[in-house]
């Protein structure tokens, strides 16, 4: 470097100190001053935090662009994780609208299985014994009724798949039959006389309900619910519509939510579609937060369509790891064995000590649909109590490659009846293989020991001379779940008991 003249060199000189104290300023603390006090270390930000989403930094806890960035795609990523684990119940309901309005069982027109569901029809963990059917109902415009025929288990779930009511045995018609009046949100006309009336937070509604065969047969159900079961709506009431049934055994149809970036716009349909907030505040807050407002278009930008991708598949993931290896005690029937509740506490709202139990919820709409306390709170002899294996004696996963055994003790304590139906581990629905049906129970098709137990066996073949087998498929993993209907006091005090599934040779 040429250097020309004394002024030359004092900038030479004047630059390196400049650069000095810059140097200085920044490596040494603030002095004090006059209201100087010692700040607790706890209460202040490091220039550099290393976590689990990579280096954070920070001058002067001020977030660096791009650690701000890096923040701000954590957080909407984790709200879009929450968005999927606590809108699962509401995804669920929007893709049976869509079953249903797929095959027509909307508005006065009733879906039935006839002769039973079998595996064609894609449902998470439905059973294969009782006669179910199954309605879309619309409020938006005006009420409807609902006249109810004897003896049937009915529901009515709103949108986000919360209890409104019970209709038939464990409704306020005591299963002798009756009439309900479904009034819309902010109706504000006149409510006549004669009815059951239920006033659901959302327009869109899901009616469901089993009838019961008798001694195998379901054709006394059918024409029962053929007979008593009418929909329609109040201002036609006068002159009612006659109620249509279509069949649906044998249907091929899904039901099922999707497991990628599609759930958010299931979850979207019901924002845009139902009163605003009407999931609460802090639900309506997280839809928000990634931009699923009433209103206004779902539309993320290519930033926010990844983080959504990522968002559903980490959501997804966690799902099952809760459903298939829960780590809640409570879920646990047994201490020592491998049975789940789908119930954890005995809320039909997941509720414990005045908390949200979020994974217990998620475990259940994950696997499963209806919300009733029928099936949740203890009711000897009434509703159903379920209990589901996951896992082996040894806490494995079920192979569908290897042949199990399920000992079932002597006097299962159920008024009417119990079974067994075994699921696919991805769909949750039930098994496709060449039976028909993946289940066997006490009301059709079970043989008992002679000592009054039973031993069911699962396998791709039947293991030798077993009375009762249902076949699994090799390289596919399954679950089941244990179903008493009209469950009795031994089950709730647990002096019978369920032991664990053990492979066999």
């Amino acid at each position: 470097m040429k250097v020309k003249g004394p002024r030359s060199r004092r900038w030479l000189f004047v630059i390196p100190l400049c650069m000095a104290a810059t140097a200085h300023a920044q490596a040494t603390k603030p002095g004090k001053y006059a209201m100087t006090t010692p700040i607790p270390p706890q209460i202040t930000t490091p220039a550099e935090a290393d976590t689990s989403i990579g280096k954070l930094t920070f001058d002067d806890g001020v977030p660096t662009a791009e650690t701000t960035q890096r923040l701000y795609d954590n957080l909407d990523t984790l709200r879009a994780v929450e968005v999927f684990l606590n809108g699962i119940p509401g995804a669920s309901m929007a893709s049976i609208r869509k079953g249903l309005r797929d095959v027509g069982a909307v508005d006065s027109t009733v879906g039935v299985y006839e002769t039973l569901m079998d595996s064609k029809s894609i449902y998470l963990t439905p059973n294969s014994e009782t006669i179910y059917f199954w309605n879309w109902m619309d409020l938006k415009d005006g009420p409807v009724v609902v006249e109810t025929p004897p003896n049937i288990l009915g529901v009515v779930d709103d949108f986000w798949f919360r209890y409104v009511t019970d209709m038939g045995n464990a409704g306020p018609d005591k299963g002798k039959g009756g009439k309900y009046l479904f009034v819309p949100p902010g109706y504000k006309g006149d409510i006549p006389d004669g009815y059951f009336v239920v006033r659901p937070p959302t327009f869109g509604n899901l009616v469901f309900g089993r009838a019961y065969m008798e001694k195998g047969d379901t054709r006394p159900g059918v024409a029962s619910l053929k007979k008593g079961l009418r929909i329609y709506p109040l201002s036609k009431a006068s002159h009612p519509p006659q109620t249509k049934f279509i069949n649906l055994s044998g249907k091929v149809m899904n039901t099922v939510h999707a497991n990628n970036v599609e759930f958010y716009d299931e979850i979207n349909q019901i924002v845009q579609e139902e009163p605003a907030g009407v999931y609460g505040p802090d639900m309506t807050g997280l839809f928000a937060s990634i931009g699923m407002i009433k209103g206004k278009p779902f539309a993320p930008d290519a930033r926010m369509k990844k983080i959504l991708v990522d968002g559903a598949a980490i959501g997804n993931a966690t799902a099952r790891a809760i459903d298939f290896r829960g780590r809640d005690p409570a879920s646990k029937i047994y201490p020592d064995r491998h049975w789940n509740t789908p119930f954890i506490g005995g809320s039909y709202e997941w509720l414990g000590d005045g908390a949200r139990l979020f994974d217990a919820r998620t475990m259940f709409f994950y696997a499963a649909t209806i919300d009733t306390p029928a099936m949740a709170v203890a009711m000897p002899g009434i509703g159903s109590q379920y209990a589901a294996a996951n896992l082996d004696v040894s806490g494995k996963p079920f192979d569908g490659g290897k042949a199990y055994r399920l000992h079932v003790a002597a006097n299962v304590p159920v008024k009417d009846f119990w079974s067994v139906v075994v699921y696919d581990t991805q769909t949750r629905s039930m098994l496709q293989t060449d039976q028909q049906f993946p289940s066997l129970s006490s009301e059709r098709g079970l043989k008992p020991n002679a000592d009054g137990t039973t031993d069911i066996y699962f396998a791709p073949k039947r293991p030798g001379d077993a009375a009762n087998w249902i076949q699994t498929i090799p390289g596919k993993g399954w679950f089941l779940i244990f179903r008493l209907y009209g469950p009795l006091q031994p089950w709730f005090d647990k002096s019978w008991s369920l032991e664990d599934i053990k492979p066999v040779n």
